[in-house]
């Protein structure tokens, strides 16, 4: 039941923050977000590692959709703070992704990275083409494929990156003690 409430959480901060976006309220996004962050971590056990999740994924939101405004190849609505970087909705998503691997998306911790970079690189242009076209909360400059190439090459690296730092600030002493080695071949 926590992971479909986490799921749930997750979808209803997206939909704020990208609707909100469109229609210029920059504050959906964060207001929504403290109202889902402060019931996942209030009831995490794995609040810590929550915690770092975000830091680092606030990093990478930072440093990915900061790229495509520097490379001018998106403009998100609702620029706020300044247009010149990644809007404080979309970084707020970003921090509500981070409360999911260790809840709703947790499952990904037990497969091989390869699946989160695969997901990642699929899922997540089509969430930012989705936000384009359905509510304006981003712009693409001339063509969205540029901007799409760039968003699964880096969600194709940062998605694996999120998902192993959840499984290692998760692991039990016993998990690192105990897994199985793998043969030379």
């Amino acid at each position: 039941m926590t992971r479909l409430l986490n799921a749930l959480g997750y979808q209803i901060t997206w939909f704020a923050a990208v609707i909100g976006a469109g229609r210029g309220w920059a504050w959906a996004g964060p207001l929504t977000l403290l109202v889902f962050a402060g019931w996942q971590l209030g009831t995490s056990r794995f609040r810590a590692a929550d915690l770092r999740l975000v830091g680092v994924a606030l990093i990478c939101g930072l440093l990915i959709d900061g790229a495509l405004v520097q490379g001018h190849m998106a403009r998100f609505a609702a620029p706020s703070p300044s247009s010149e970087f990644a809007p404080v909705w979309i970084l707020s998503l970003w921090c509500a992704f981070a409360l999911t691997l260790n809840h709703s998306l947790d499952v990904l911790k037990s497969h091989g990275l390869w699946i989160s970079s695969l997901l990642g690189a699929v899922a997540a242009p089509l969430a930012y083409l989705g936000a384009s076209r359905g509510w304006d909360a981003i712009e693409f400059t001339d063509s969205p494929w540029p901007a799409m190439l760039t968003l699964a090459m880096a969600w194709s690296l940062a998605m694996p990156f999120l998902v192993h730092a959840a499984r290692r600030w998760t692991a039990t002493p016993h998990d690192r003690l105990w897994r199985p080695r793998r043969r030379p071949a």
